[in-house]
């Protein structure tokens, strides 16, 4: 939640650039993200594979979010 919650409210904010903090801050949420998933395999609350899908699936959003937060900074 805390991923797409930074990109909510950094959505009202006023300037670019205060856009682009937030969504730097959501990139970071997104990588406790990965963290957390290690916990959960280390905890046997998911597998291995399960894990990698899951990563697998956040790298796109990394990269999205990253694509968005330059094209923001560009102008």
């Amino acid at each position: 939640m805390s991923i797409t919650n930074n990109i909510s409210e950094g959505s009202g904010s006023l300037s670019d650039k205060e856009f682009a903090s937030f969504l730097n801050i959501s990139r970071r949420s997104l990588f406790e993200c990965v963290n957390i998933l290690y916990i959960f395999e280390r905890r046997k609350i998911i597998t291995i594979e399960e894990r990698y899908n899951l990563i697998y699936q956040l790298k796109p959003l990394s990269k999205k979010i990253t694509n968005f937060r330059k094209s923001l900074m560009h102008y």
